[in-house]
């Protein structure tokens, strides 16, 4: 009987405090290659012409599918206890539904 010992290793993933802070995206922007697929996350805020690009992710194309499935999981379980999540595929999300300022 062998012992494969890579079955036996656990994997312990680290969270340093910056990164647990979390980083707010409101728009995800996907490109590919043949080798690769990059998800930059951008925040839009109302009233200012500049985007930035927040974070930028580069995935595996096997990477890539077993995120979507990931999400897709997540999401039906999100909708079960939570209700339908509704979206506008059109929009850009630039004023945020709120009233407007003025100074």
């Amino acid at each position: 009987m062998e012992n494969n010992s890579q079955e036996n290793q656990e994997l312990s993933i680290e969270l340093t405090e910056e990164v647990a802070e979390g980083t707010y995206s409101n728009l995800a922007i996907i490109t590919h290659s043949s080798t690769e697929f990059v998800v930059d996350f951008v925040r839009i805020m109302p009233g200012v012409p500049k985007a930035k690009v927040k974070s930028r992710i580069i995935l595996t194309p096997e990477h890539a599918k077993r995120l979507l499935g990931a999400l897709q999981d997540n999401i039906v379980r999100f909708e079960a206890q939570n209700g339908t999540i509704k979206t506008n595929e059109n929009s850009l999300p630039l004023n945020f539904g709120g009233p407007t300022g003025e100074a």
